[in-house]
């Protein structure tokens, strides 16, 4: 074993550097391992992009609520882009999707009343009496007159109604007084739509 040679001096008049430099080699012939510097907390990697995604969210406006309405506007919102095969059949695999929603459906029909019931089912709050679905503008507005559903205060999630001719989705209540819709059978597929206010004749709170 190797021992340290002190000299004579015994530290008497030794700088303060000279004895910090013998402390250092008693430490490594001690087999001592040098003091490290701290390293900076960890940061989780999943902590960063969960953080990212919950800002973008809230920038999206992203629907709050766990209601029928929000959750039925969510699952419409993934049907945009849908369309008709061929254009103008009023039919196509998914529209036959949507037709599966509502008693008494048949292919080659409107199917805008068809979408709305789908999404509506979808989302655990189906329309109609016995929740059977409607497929109907007249009949949407009259179940949800008798069922005091029938608005004309909208909101994220309604149902909206354009006469007894056409029915979506609100997606959003803009500040310039325009309503942001998502709608079936709007120009041969499942699109989302801007109109001013002044088009709808009522709006239909789902609950659930």
């Amino acid at each position: 074993m190797n021992e340290l040679q002190y000299g004579s001096d015994d530290y008497r008049g030794v700088s303060f550097l000279s004895a910090v430099s013998r402390v250092e080699q008693i430490e490594q012939l001690l087999g001592r391992p040098a003091a490290q510097p701290a390293a900076p907390p960890a940061t989780s990697a999943a902590a960063a992009p969960f953080a990212q995604a919950l800002g973008q969210a809230t920038a999206a406006g992203a629907p709050a609520g766990q209601g029928a309405g929000a959750r039925a506007l969510a699952i419409a919102e993934g049907e945009i882009g849908v369309t008709e095969q061929p254009p103008g059949s009023n039919d196509g695999p998914r529209i036959a999707d949507y037709r599966s929603a509502v008693a008494g459906s048949y292919a080659g029909a409107p199917w805008c009343a068809y979408f709305v019931s789908w999404a509506a089912a979808q989302a655990g709050a189906p329309i109609g009496p016995n929740g059977q679905g409607l497929g109907s503008v007249a009949g949407i507005t009259d179940w949800a007159r008798s069922t005091g559903r029938l608005t004309n205060d909208p909101q994220p999630g309604d149902l909206i109604l354009f006469g007894t001719e056409h029915v979506g989705i609100v997606e959003s209540v803009n500040a310039d007084g325009t309503l942001t819709t998502v709608e079936g059978n709007a120009s041969n597929g499942v699109h989302r739509e801007v109109h001013p206010r002044s088009d709808a004749t009522g709006f239909v709170r789902e609950s659930g």
